[in-house]
């Protein structure tokens, strides 16, 4: 062996060294988050599902493994239907109208005008505040005594009205007030999606005679798809686990007829002092929100869209 191929083996031998040390420098760099991941997640989620066992009350020393009798009284849980019924209208309800505002302001806030910046701060401010603040300030709007829709009734001579005092109507104003605040993700995700779109597919629609709906309907909707699946799997995850708006504007009430299943297992759990059903149904409102999340991404992905 030469000088030269010695030499040369040598440079590989140490690039090869230096290559698995950078790889293990990166997988090092995992195991922080990792053991958070452990910590934070695995293990409350493991410690969940051995409570979901139990009859434990929440705070007793002692408590017995009763099997499966939490998950079957579910079934038949009056309560647990109707939050698990409110629980679909929050989720695909606001995630509705949440599509159909972001993608309203996105369309018109792509465009460029005088104040077009304010505007957009302005739709996305409400994201920024926190979800329990934003009930309360809307439950100032509503609420039966001295609330500003009342006063604005009373001065035109008309009676107060008790807006929350109706479950299907306070789970409607939920939806509305869980809609306008977070409707500013979609109208983010909407817009990103739209400065993507090339300009000269428009340019061609319009030579072929396309009017502004046609050009919505087989350019913006179809080439849009990714950012309309990020949106409404975003917005579906976020209304499934409702939980501040509801607690500030009804506490659940009036009865049980506004709970979710978060502001109802939170309602058992404190409440009625029963840890083990309460974390029956987060157990339940767990696997219910990754399967309406894996098959929402398996229905909108069925067709890719290629430029």
């Amino acid at each position: 062996m030469n000088k030269v191929e010695a030499v040369s083996k040598n440079q590989i031998t140490t690039v090869k060294r230096s290559f698995l040390d950078s790889d293990n420098a990166v997988n090092l760099m995992y195991i922080p988050a990792f053991i958070l991941f452990i910590i934070f997640v695995l293990y409350p989620l493991i410690e969940g599902v051995r409570i979901s066992f139990t009859d434990w009350n929440g705070f007793s020393q002692s408590y017995d493994y009763i099997g499966i009798k939490n998950y079957l009284y579910m079934l038949t849980d009056k309560n647990m239907l109707i939050a698990f019924i409110n629980t679909l209208i929050y989720g695909f309800g606001s995630t509705f109208f949440q599509q159909i505002l972001g993608l309203g302001y996105a369309i018109l806030l792509n465009n460029y005008f005088k104040g077009r910046d304010f505007a957009r701060t302005l739709i996305y401010l409400p994201v920024l505040i926190a979800p329990i603040i934003m009930g309360y300030m809307w439950y100032f709007l509503f609420q039966y005594s001295n609330g500003a829709l009342n006063d604005v009734l009373k001065l035109f001579g008309m009676q107060p009205i008790d807006w929350l005092a109706k479950g299907n109507v306070a789970v409607w104003i939920i939806v509305l007030v869980n809609t306008l605040q977070f409707c500013g993700i979609s109208m983010v995700i909407y817009l990103a999606g739209l400065q993507t779109i090339p300009k000269m597919y428009y340019e061609a629609s319009e030579i072929d005679g396309a009017n502004a709906w046609q050009q919505f309907l087989h350019i913006t909707l179809p080439l849009l798809k990714p950012s309309i699946v990020t949106s409404i799997t975003i917005n579906l995850i976020g209304g499934l686990k409702l939980f501040d708006a509801i607690k500030a504007l009804t506490n659940g009430g009036p009865g049980y007829a506004s709970h979710s299943i978060s502001t109802l297992l939170s309602y058992t759990y404190f409440n009625n002092q029963s840890a083990g059903y309460a974390s029956a149904m987060g157990i339940i409102l767990f696997i219910f929100i990754i399967l309406i999340s894996l098959l929402s991404q398996i229905l909108f992905n069925r067709k890719e869209v290629d430029y």
